[in-house]
């Protein structure tokens, strides 16, 4: 399962992590981020140890929404050394995601 991110959690689990840090940006409305959703909890499964693979509901992580000025969900981020280094907007395969993991890793 994805690590849920919240505004308290942000700093610890995505600014301190030595490891990529991938960040779901969803919501249970979004239908097309319930479409991804399995694709990110297959990943977190996949990358743990190596990535941390994270889901934050835009609705109450309001904080963090607007430091990454999220307009569009699911809005997919790669953060490295505390620094956003790739973003998909939209539903993407997992193929993309596998792609842009391992270039970063």
């Amino acid at each position: 399962m994805a690590l849920q991110v919240t505004d308290a959690t942000f700093e610890s689990a995505v600014l301190q992590s030595d490891k990529l840090v991938v960040l779901d940006f969803w919501a249970q409305w979004c239908g097309p981020c319930r479409q991804i959703a399995p694709i990110i909890d297959e990943l977190a499964t996949e990358y743990e140890g190596k990535a941390v693979i994270g889901k934050v509901d835009v609705d109450s992580a309001t904080e963090i929404t607007s430091r990454f000025s999220i307009r569009n969900i699911p809005t997919v981020l790669f953060i490295k050394n505390g620094e956003m280094v790739e973003k998909l907007v939209g539903a993407q395969s997992k193929t993309k995601f596998v792609e842009i993991i391992e270039k970063h890793l």
